[in-house]
């Protein structure tokens, strides 16, 4: 049912637990794949140089320690998983890799440490859910 799983994280306490969960749903459904997808905002342009490198080699580099976190919280899975850091908006990022890679799943954090947040559910969420070419489920 579920063979492509997409796992959305940004670093928050809501993304570990979805972490946790979505593979814990790839090891119940012998899921074939799992990915683990971070994006981290745009850099203006008019930084310039070589403010901008700095800027980018920062961002690169929590989006990195992101992935790393997220996926010791996933451990051991029987089955192929990759990462992505995209850049961009995160909504958009999480629902064009979910396009794009045939996902049948997103997993994902209810709040994140977005600066805008939903009244119920993160900012973020709310997109997912209301554009998302597959089941979204959004865990607390």
């Amino acid at each position: 049912m579920f063979e492509k799983i997409l796992l959305a994280v940004d670093g928050s306490e809501h993304a570990l637990h979805a972490a946790r969960t979505a593979a814990d749903l790839a090891r119940t459904v012998n899921a074939k794949e799992f990915r683990i997808v971070v994006a981290y905002d745009f850099i203006p342009p008019y930084l310039g140089e070589p403010n901008m490198q700095y800027a980018i080699d920062a961002r690169m580099e929590e989006a990195k320690a992101i992935l790393d976190h997220a996926e010791k919280e996933v451990g051991e899975l029987p089955c192929e998983v990759h990462t992505e850091m995209i850049e961009g908006s995160e909504a958009e990022a999480i629902i064009n890799v979910a396009n794009t890679r045939k996902s049948d799943v997103i997993v994902m954090g209810s709040r994140g440490r977005g600066r805008l947040a939903g009244l119920l559910l993160g900012s973020t969420s709310q997109t997912v859910v209301a554009h998302a070419p597959c089941p979204v489920l959004i865990v607390r």
